[in-house]
């Protein structure tokens, strides 16, 4: 048996009939044409379908955008990310000459990618049962520390909803300034209540991540919370 094939045995706990799917879910596009894509968009599509099935079951009192938004904090990248260095996906990736050279194997995009690419050569090689055993086994450990719903909403939404409930109007936002290049820009907002005459200003590498920054600063203002 080959290392990749021990590997996955130990660390997926699933033996490929197929081997060839296992290298091509670990071999990135800058190694090769045929590479592990395809089967990242079918891992995404059927992880998104699961871990939807698993909060509708698990978080019976959770409405639509409550379970939306724990569906994406388990989804999203960092945390696909994380599962791959936990599993040591980076020791078994084909890499082109440049990304090695860059340290490719650590991105996050890099591992999140190959993440679902396992996922869908699993779906592949076993059918969806096997494939959500695996979803399963990688994501046990994030969906039980998995936040309440309240914590899972992002600061401009709690603003908005702690304003609402108290009769105020809705914050204002105003950018303050934009510097750096192009693709590694800084932009700096300004968050206004004006009805307690506060205001805060966020950072961020978007306009949208300088918002939730300052509408994160406004609510410990508001709320002497940190």
């Amino acid at each position: 048996m080959s290392d990749r094939g021990r590997w996955a045995e130990a660390q997926l706990r699933y033996a490929f009939k197929d081997k060839s799917l296992l290298d091509l879910a670990l071999t990135h596009r800058s190694a090769s044409r045929a590479n592990n894509e395809r089967l990242e968009y079918l891992g995404d599509s059927f992880l998104n379908y699961a871990i939807a099935r698993r909060l509708f079951d698990l978080r019976r009192d959770d409405t639509e955008g409550d379970l939306s938004r724990a569906r994406a904090a388990l989804v999203k990248e960092s945390t696909l990310a994380a599962i791959g260095q936990r599993l040591q996906v980076d020791a078994h990736l084909t890499l082109g000459a440049g990304e090695l050279r860059t340290g490719g194997a650590q991105r996050s995009a890099i591992l999140a990618d190959a993440v679902e690419a396992l996922i869908g050569a699993v779906l592949l090689d076993g059918g969806a049962a096997a494939a959500e055993a695996l979803i399963d086994l990688l994501f046990a450990e994030e969906i039980a520390n998995l936040p309440d719903a309240a914590e899972l909403k992002d600061p401009k939404t709690r603003l908005q909803e702690w304003l609402q409930g108290r009769g105020h109007k809705l914050p204002s936002y105003s950018v303050q300034s934009v510097s750096g290049r192009d693709h590694e820009q800084t932009f700096v907002v300004n968050c206004t209540v004006e009805e307690k005459d506060a205001h805060t200003n966020g950072q961020g590498s978007s306009r949208r991540h300088a918002e939730q920054e300052a509408a994160a600063a406004m609510l410990s203002v508001l709320t002497g919370e940190p």
